[in-house]
């Protein structure tokens, strides 16, 4: 620029003279060449409301003089904060001196304060000037940025910033009411600690085992607290520069179009920028939405790595995408790629959600998920990425246990198939002879009507050749996938028969190989057991590497108990699983997807989940068997024309319950009998249900719907929904499905709530023209408060997205809808049947290990059973249990929705007593008599009296949580009166219970306090009074025959069994779609 001299690269100094200036002719007789020049000087370095300017210029030409004072912070620059300009058409070819007063803002000046309220930390403050020529567009009505452009001479100097707590405070010259200065004045001298917040996320940071099925993780970003990090994202909506870093182990390549890595979905329910899928090729398929509104995608030139651990490495950079792939621990470089578009990419990361895997759009990757972490608004190298895969040793098993298993896969199907192809005899040949080197050099196996098989291979698998000889492989399928699978079932079942033994868990330790036999074969209900027996140290040494490994290969392997395993684990945060509700979201709607369907499938090792507590007698003795007499009385009695008998017995041939086995067949049956030779519309829907579906009968339409208006026409809810299904389904009279399902929806049935839920979600609902996903959600709701299984998931869907505004987002809650439904699932059921079966034939062995399956899912009634036996049988769990059954057991079920109060009685044993390793600890043991007490127990409130007779004192956050005023029982025999009332009149008992007898006790020792008062005589009296009350609790002992007092803290006799259900009302899934549309194929119920 004109005037700028030889040194204009001298970094100028803090409020002083620059030498970034033009040269002064410092008087105007020395030449007749005037060039023009502006030079200033601040008096104060610092950043001052008022600084005072000098500011000194020359101007050849009428001309306009520019003051400007800029400032920048880390995430903003150039925002001017003081302007001024004046003219200069007189004094030309003279230099002249102005002094400016700059003013600053008081925000970048002085403290908070009662009137400042959000001062700024800037980290730059320029102050510029420049002279332009009036006739050369430095006209006073130009823009400061036009202006600038034709400069012929400028300067400027840096002002030195001073930190937001070092600045003085500003003297208002106002004075505050009395009260406002003195609150201020409290908090004037405390420094506000800001929470950290930067833009990197960490979206996932344990192993997730992907099953390649339509479920996910769903995690969601908010706006940033931090004002100037949420105006820079606010910026570059159409600009986005981001970074994902993820780490991956792909089995296999995508069997689908497209399978799920990480995508976001918008609030229309549409895929977002980024969207990155995997191919059936193995490339990155990677989707961004354009400002324009439409879409566009790209495929990368290289393939994923199958079977090795890599991190991928996607930054954005405007229209610049950067793909890296890096292998191993190392990082050894694998594959780079540039891609550049033209186009502007619209990206609002919190318009919706990011789902890791699958979803109802489309399915997800097979394989394991490593740490994940999201930049939000930097573009990094992969050299400058922090994202180290954590889980090193777990990471190393997973990949060596599918090195062992490619390994086993292989032998099994060749031998499968020499077996099937040669017809030989399966005994062994020659050692020396290779099977390997001839399959490989002939094409074909070797002559010998054996297995020539290399004597190392069978050292290391030798249970799996044992196993083969001793199968039978002419019925196994021919198709090499399936063959190796029900071989592995075989070996399961071989090693299962063992275990079912009298000494059982005697023999897991010779079982465990034939177990990991069969989870290589991709039978991963082996894989559950296996994860059980080192998780709880079940005969074998307790090992919780080898059980995260295989209770994630079981997750990965879609198998139902190792899914509810891993996410009751991650639910509540324990056996070194991290806490995350969103990870474990995506395990239980997993199963809880398949549970309705489950529930409709005839085949499998399924039955009814039924609460059954080992304490409860009376719910211990109707359990039966095809041949026990109650199955054989309800028998009789429905033979007989009994209709309850035949409905009762016909629900338990059908679902598998009260311990009868499923049978679907003999169920059916007593359905046709009873509708037809009844007049009960139960029994009449019942069989109009499945003539409709046609399970295990053949279908007939026209019957069954002259049965379902039968049963309809009697009142029945159930059979007015049917109709409406009816129409629905086979007419597609949608008013007329309509009418139905409102009317029995004002019946109270759940499933037309659910059915009307459906058609506001597709839009079809009579009179809606377009979809209503607010009133479906809330039909939903209202199905899901009635126990509705589908509807149920829906909620839980909508809890976990947060999409919906009747529905904000709760992941803990999505979870606890979702585990409830995966309780419901039979194969479940089937586990929990086996234990209760073999503990009422006295199968101790048994009963513990099918227990101990069931409880590690995390389902409570479960935790509590097996709690029960460890005390019935404590030297069975000490010699086979790795942990200490009792309090694992019944401390898991009290952090559990729905816990009885007698596992808060034990665990406030426990914790009063002290058990084993654990220490006394009163405090929590007042917790736990405290929470069995608000649940109605009265031996809580007799356990909590006792405490303050032994001097124990009760905090007042308990005293409130029981809702006892401490204000007004402001001593302890206040409280001892109100708690000794409160046992009283919770208690069962018909006559004089402990609780009455203790509140007696307590009034006499009053009375009889307040009447004597010699010490000797009070002595006396007391004693005798004691053996009077001693002598009454005997007699009416005797008498009434009610049970001994408890002792103190012990839990008493065991109250009735509550239903297990959570504590917020359940909800759902929806089902699989290919991509985000607008239309959704929920299905509705009959």
């Amino acid at each position: 620029f004109v005037g700028y001299s030889p040194t204009a690269n001298v970094v100028p100094s803090l409020g002083r003279p620059t030498s970034l200036t033009t040269s002064v002719t410092p008087k105007a007789e020395q030449s007749v060449a005037y060039k023009d020049f502006i030079y200033f000087t601040v008096f104060e370095g610092n950043v001052r409301n008022v600084s005072e300017v000098s500011v000194e210029y020359l101007c050849s030409q009428p001309c306009v003089v520019n003051l400007e004072a800029v400032v920048s912070s880390e995430f903003r620059s150039s925002i001017p904060v003081y302007k001024k300009r004046w003219k200069n058409e007189k004094h030309l070819h003279t230099s002249r001196t102005q002094i400016v007063h700059v003013k600053f803002p008081s925000i970048m000046v002085y403290r908070d304060d009662y009137f400042i309220r959000h001062s700024i930390s800037v980290s730059a403050v320029i102050l510029r000037a420049w002279i332009t020529h009036k006739y050369s567009g430095g006209d006073l009505n130009v823009k400061w940025e036009e202006n600038l452009l034709h400069a012929v001479a400028k300067n400027y100097t840096l002002l030195k910033t001073v930190p937001p707590f070092e600045r003085p405070f500003k003297d208002h010259q106002v004075c505050l009411e009395w009260n406002m200065d003195y609150i201020w004045n409290l908090r004037a001298n405390k420094i506000p600690q800001c929470p950290l917040e930067n833009d990197v996320v960490t979206l996932l940071g344990f192993l997730y085992a992907s099953s390649g099925e339509n479920t996910g993780i769903v995690k969601k970003f908010l706006r940033f607290h931090n004002r100037e990090l949420e105006a820079t994202r606010r910026q570059r909506i159409d600009y986005p520069v981001f970074t994902v870093s993820l780490w991956l182990y792909l089995l296999h390549y995508c069997k689908a179009n497209l399978c799920g890595i990480l995508y976001f979905v918008d609030s229309n329910e549409m895929y977002g920028t980024p969207s990155v899928f995997l191919t059936e090729e193995g490339h990155l398929h990677i989707q961004m939405h354009l400002v324009k509104g439409e879409d566009l995608a790209v495929k990368t030139k290289f393939t994923m790595p199958l079977k090795e651990w890599f991190r991928l490495d996607i930054s954005f950079n405007g229209g610049q995408i950067v793909v890296t792939t890096s292998i191993g621990q190392d990082l050894e470089s694998y594959h780079n790629q540039t891609i550049s578009f033209r186009e502007d990419f619209y990206y609002n990361d919190t318009a919706g959600y990011f789902i890791i895997g699958g979803s109802r759009y489309v399915a997800g990757i097979e394989g394991f998920f490593g740490p994940l972490k999201y930049y939000r608004l930097h573009t990094l190298h992969p050299t400058q990425i922090f994202n180290p895969l954590l889980e090193k040793q777990l990471a190393e098993q997973i990949k060596s246990y599918y090195e062992r298993c490619a390994q086993v896969q292989e032998i099994v199907s060749m031998y499968t198939s020499t077996v099937q192809q040669g017809g030989g005899r399966q005994e062994a040949c020659d050692l020396q002879n290779s099977y390997l080197d001839l399959k490989l050099r002939y094409g074909s196996p070797s002559t010998c009507r054996a297995f020539p098989w290399e004597k190392e291979l069978k050292d290391q698998h030798p249970g799996l050749f044992q196993a083969l000889l001793e199968m039978g492989l002419w019925t196994v399928p021919r198709n090499q996938n399936e063959s190796v699978l029900e071989i592995g079932r075989r070996i399961f079942e071989k090693a299962v028969k063992r275990l079912s033994t009298v000494d059982g868990l005697h023999q897991i330790s010779s079982v465990v190989p034939f177990l990991m036999d069969s989870s290589c074969c991709g039978y991963h209900k082996a894989s559950y057991y296996l994860a059980v027996f080192y998780e709880t140290g079940l005969n074998v040494p307790r090992d919780q590497l080898q059980g995260m490994l295989y209770s994630l290969v079981g997750g990965q392997g879609s198998e139902r108990l190792s899914s509810m395993n891993l996410g009751y684990k991650h639910y509540q945060g324990i056996d070194n699983y991290p806490l995350d509700w969103e990870l474990s979201y995506a395990y239980y709607s997993n199963i809880a997807t398949k549970t309705p369907l489950d529930q409709h499938t005839l085949q499998g090792d399924q039955a009814y989940v039924e609460t059954i507590r080992l304490k409860d007698d009376e719910t211990l003795k109707v359990q039966t068997k095809e041949d026990g007499d109650v199955f054989m009385w309800l028998k009789h009695e429905a033979t007989r024309g009994n209709a309850a008998a035949q409905q009762r017995l016909a629900q338990m041939l059908f679902w598998g319950q009260q311990g009868v086995a499923k049978n679907p067949e003999a169920a059916i049956e007593w359905y046709a009998k009873g509708a037809l030779e009844t007049e009960d519309p139960a029994l009449i829907y019942d069989y109009a249900i499945v003539l409709f579906k046609g399970q295990g009968v053949k279908k007939n339409r026209r019957l069954a719907l002259e049965l379902m208006k039968k049963a309809a026409s009697k009142g029945l809810h159930q059979a007015v929904n049917g109709l409406g299904w009816y129409y629905h389904k086979f007419k597609k009279n949608y008013a007329k499905a309509a009418k139905y399902w409102l009317k029995a929806e004002e019946m109270g049935n759940p499933d037309a709530s659910y059915n009307l839920g459906v058609l506001y979600l597709d839009g079809i609902f009579p009179g809606v023209p377009e979809r209503n996903q607010t009133l479906a959600g809330e039909y939903f709701h209202k199905a899901a408060q009635g126990g509705h299984i589908e509807g149920t998931l829906w909620c839980s869907l909508y809890y976990i997205t947060g999409n919906l505004e009747t529905f904000p987002r709760d992941p803990e809650k999505a979870v606890v809808w979702a585990k409830h439904v995966a309780e419901k699932n039979g194969y479940l059921g089937h586990v929990i049947r086996k234990g209760l079966n073999a503990y009422l034939e006295g199968s101790w062995h048994e009963a513990l290990l099918y227990y101990v399956l069931a409880a590690e899912t995390g389902i409570e009634v479960s935790q509590t059973n097996l709690a029960h036996i460890c005390e019935e049988r404590p030297d069975l769990a000490k010699r086979y249990l790795g942990v200490n059954c009792v309090w694992r057991y019944y401390n898991f079920s009290v952090f559990q929705i729905g816990a009885p109060s007698f596992a808060y009685l034990k665990m406030g044993d426990l914790y009063y007593y002290g058990h084993q390793n654990q220490s006394q600890d009163l405090e929590l043991s007042v917790q736990m008599y405290a929470q069995a007490a608000l649940d109605g127990d009265s031996q809580g409130f007799f356990n909590l009296a006792l405490l303050i007779e032994e001097g124990a004192i009760i905090p007042h956050h308990i005293l409130d949580f029981l809702e006892i005023d401490p204000t007004i029982h402001s001593n302890n025999i206040s409280i001892l009166q109100e708690l000794y009332e409160r046992c009283w009149s919770q208690s069962s008992e018909e006559s004089f219970s402990p609780c009455s007898l203790a509140w007696l006790y307590l009034h006499l020792r009053l009375i009889w306090g307040a009447v004597l008062h010699s010490a000797l005589i009070y002595f006396l009296g007391t004693f005798l009074l004691s053996v009077l009350i001693a002598w009454t609790v005997q007699y009416f002992q005797f008498v009434s025959a009610s049970g001994s007092r408890p002792t103190p803290a012990r839990s008493s006799s065991d109250p009735p069994a509550p239903t297990a259900s959570p504590a917020v009302t359940p909800a759902a899934d929806a089902s699989a779609q290919d991509r985000p549309t607008v239309t959704n194929n929920a299905e509705p119920r009959e």
